[in-house]
């Protein structure tokens, strides 16, 4: 299996640590609103990784962590936390919008067919292990104490490490970009960034430490908390590309100045969701969230769009690539979805051929889906194999070619292991998949069934009057319906 490396920016063979065992952390949501189609991607994007992994065999120890503190507006070291701005605005306690977010993230993870991590940690749930790993860069002189906060002194730091090297910016750079943004007077240089902030007087999250009344840095949780759950070095570190700078360059920093050596291996970074060529984002105020997704409650959405539908237009790219947002590139998913479904369908209904030679055709689609995900998760041309092969089963289907018993067992594994078991795609029941309402879409379901039912008898009573009222009625109705030699099929 080959992986890009962020860091070095090339294509590697993954190896871990510990044969194996796999170690992952990604960066989690900052819970101070609902969730949104940018980050579902990053959720679907290492859920997928999470799943290849273990179907390799791997045990995989996968860490994604809930920010609920330290998280300032603007990413920056000065203002308010963005979960204390939001509990302020609306009467709450920090910790109720905090809870109330987190039971509404995972809703919609479960609704995307997103598997819970291995462990799901708090950044305010680490604040003993945050203050220490603080003392840690202390005691190696790559930080300072000022007016109650501690900060990373980045230009001593880069004196012996090499700093920017994930961003791939250098000093000069930083300098330029941060000086208008930061530019605190109690900081050494405009581009050190806060491990420990004093809490002003307004603050309401505030613990006790060596140096102030206050809270931690941003970027310290994840530095923390990685290393407390999967060790001084793990295997892989994932988040959106917009993490890049400065959040995972400054966990690089914190890392090699607190242990003297960088804790990850591989970085992985999926690309951005945009809407006109623009990414989609709270700070931007152009997200969707995905609760509106699921309604079509949005001036931009055309109708609802299951979460099928949201994990299916997000696997059609690959994950580094940036994926543009319209209502039509949607529907065009939704269309691409079902064809899956209904070639699903046909498949679990096809009956082998006791005269068909086994034709190769699941080993060959195993072949291609098993290389995609080896390239680097190439979701995309996993899809591909698998709409190449709905082709043949619906020739199969329809009668016009044959296969072995052998090969159709073969064929319906090799669907079920990449189709469901890897991409998480649900495609045993199409319109509840779409819906999230298993039970009303069942009642739904054999309504149709039965209206056509009665239909087919009409026919073989030669009821004409009664068959062709039922086909055109459903047709009007927007329902496809088709004849078969077996019965009828229908579709929406």
């Amino acid at each position: 299996m080959e992986i890009y490396n962020s860091l070095t920016r090339l294509k590697e063979t993954f190896k871990p640590l510990h044969e194996g065992h796999v170690g992952m952390y990604v960066c989690g949501p900052t819970v101070y609103g609902d969730a949104h189609l940018g980050h579902a991607r990053p959720a679907i994007t290492f859920d997928v990784l999470y799943r290849y992994l273990m179907h390799l065999g791997y045990k995989v120890r996968y860490v994604r962590n809930i920010t609920d503190v330290g998280h300032l507006e603007h990413d920056a070291d000065e203002g308010e936390d963005k979960i204390a701005k939001k509990a302020r605005l609306e009467q709450l306690e920090p910790m109720e919008v905090v809870q109330f977010y987190t039971n509404r993230y995972h809703r919609d993870m479960a609704a995307l067919n997103v598997l819970p991590p291995s462990i799901e940690p708090h950044a305010s749930g680490h604040i003993i292990e945050q203050i220490a790993f603080v003392q840690k860069i202390l005691d190696r002189g790559y930080a300072y104490v000022s007016n109650g906060s501690v900060y990373m002194d980045v230009e001593k730091y880069a004196k012996d490490y090499p700093y920017g090297k994930l961003s791939g910016r250098n000093l000069n750079d930083i300098v330029t970009e941060t000086r208008e943004l930061d530019g605190q007077e109690e900081k050494k240089h405009s581009y050190d960034f806060a491990l420990w902030k004093k809490a002003a007087p307004e603050h309401i999250m505030h613990w006790p430490s060596p140096w102030s009344e206050g809270f931690p840095g941003w970027h310290m949780e994840c530095s923390t908390m990685g290393t407390k759950y999967l060790g001084e070095q793990f295997d892989i570190h994932g988040g959106g590309l917009d993490l890049i700078f400065p959040h995972h360059e400054a966990e690089i920093a914190q890392s090699c100045a607190a242990l003297g050596h960088e804790s990850v291996h591989y970085w992985m970074h999926n690309n951005m969701i945009t809407i006109a060529g623009k990414k989609m984002g709270k700070s931007y105020n152009n997200f969707i969230t995905l609760e509106q997704f699921f309604a079509g409650n949005h001036p931009l959405l055309s109708k609802p769009f299951g979460p099928m539908v949201i994990r299916f237009f997000i696997l059609q790219a690959h994950y580094r690539s940036t994926v543009d947002f319209s209502s039509e590139a949607l529907e065009a998913a939704e269309k691409g979805l079902q064809r899956l479904q209904e070639a699903y369908s046909r498949l679990m209904k096809i009956q082998p051929s006791a005269s068909a030679m086994n034709g190769g055709l699941a080993a060959s689609l195993r072949t291609r889906c098993a290389e995609a995900m080896d390239d680097d998760l190439n979701t995309p041309f996993v899809i591909a194999a698998l709409f190449d092969s709905a082709k043949m089963i619906n020739t199969i289907h329809d009668g016009k070619a044959t296969i072995s018993e052998a090969d159709l067992n073969e064929l319906r594994e090799v669907w079920k292991t990449y189709a469901i078991d890897i991409l998480g795609l649900r495609l045993e029941d199409s319109a509840a998949s779409q819906d999230g309402d298993g039970a009303k879409m069942k009642a739904f379901h054999g309504a149709i069934d039965l209206l056509l039912s009665i239909r087919l008898q009409a026919k073989q009573n030669k009821d004409w009057t009664t068959s062709d009222r039922i086909r055109n009625e459903l047709t009007a109705l927007g329902f496809q319906i088709k004849d078969t030699k077996d019965g009828f099929e229908w579709s929406i």
